[in-house]
């Protein structure tokens, strides 16, 4: 999902590739035209000539290979979620502070110009007072062929994938994190949520509500919705905005649908 972006980044050159299995490392290697493929993560980070790695492996391996880049004095951008707790986040803060290195969590959304118009038209005061912030996002990803994400010892269900972007989408739109209300979870295996809903309440009064699933009745399904009481905003695919990418918001104003480019949100999370 990056190297495509990277080749149209004149800033940024995908110069090696690793995997435990160096077949897979060499083929992933020769179809994307990288230069070095690795057998393994140390060789990876150990790298002289790169500047800074992407993590792309289970969640529960983040936290470590996260502290293993920093150590060898590269930055990091992490996949969501980057860390298994909130124990290991601050403990990695602290180190990336201390090594002077940036550590990037991977919620390539934020970059997005849909989503920087959200916060423009919320800050605007268009809306009105906030009232409620209610963020889905939902996809088909059966237990059969997707054991690591179902895994609780690698960190899996559905509030640590794709429950990451709502999460985060609330703290942003909803200007604080919330409180958990209620929470109400569907089982995909032994400590493990195929499905996580939450009623939340901020500090303002608004509240706030997240839905995530990871076997849904459709392939893709995602929402976001800013209530105000002076007007709302709606729009679908907020954890890709590309793939959707218009507004609808309706005030004092009126009714009005803003469009926004269909180039890919991962594009723009290099360029920051």
């Amino acid at each position: 999902i990056l190297v495509k972006p990277a080749r149209e980044n004149a800033d940024v050159v995908v110069a090696a590739v690793a995997d435990r299995d160096e077949s897979h490392a060499r083929a992933f290697a020769a179809k994307h035209g990288i230069a070095r493929a690795h057998d393994s993560y140390d060789a990876l980070i150990a790298d002289p000539d790169l500047d800074a790695v992407y993590i792309v492996l289970p969640n529960s391996l983040h936290g470590r290979w996260t502290r293993a880049a920093l150590a060898a004095g590269k930055h990091v951008l992490c996949e969501k979620p980057f860390t298994a707790n909130a124990a290991e986040a601050r403990d990695i803060a602290e180190l990336a502070a201390k090594s002077d290195r940036v550590v990037m969590e991977a919620l390539q959304y934020r970059y997005h110009p849909l989503t920087s118009r959200v916060e423009q038209i919320i800050a605007s005061g268009e809306l009105g007072r906030l009232q409620r912030v209610e963020v889905a996002v939902c996809v088909m990803l059966p237990k059969r062929s997707n054991s690591n994400i179902y895994d609780y010892s690698l960190a899996g269900g559905a509030l640590m994938t794709d429950g990451s972007y709502t999460v985060d989408m609330l703290r942003t739109f909803g200007g604080s994190t919330p409180e958990v209300v209620s929470a109400r979870a569907k089982l995909g295996g032994p400590e493990v949520d195929r499905a996580m809903t939450a009623e939340l309440r901020f500090a303002g009064g608004h509240t706030g509500r997240l839905h995530c699933a990871l076997w849904s009745s459709n392939l893709f399904w995602a929402s976001a919705k800013v209530v105000g009481d002076r007007g709302r905003l709606r729009y679908l695919s907020p954890a890709a905005p590309h793939l959707l990418p218009r507004l609808t918001i309706r005030s004092a104003d009126g009714k009005r649908v803003e469009r926004f480019p269909r180039r890919t949100s991962y594009a723009y999370q290099l360029e920051a």
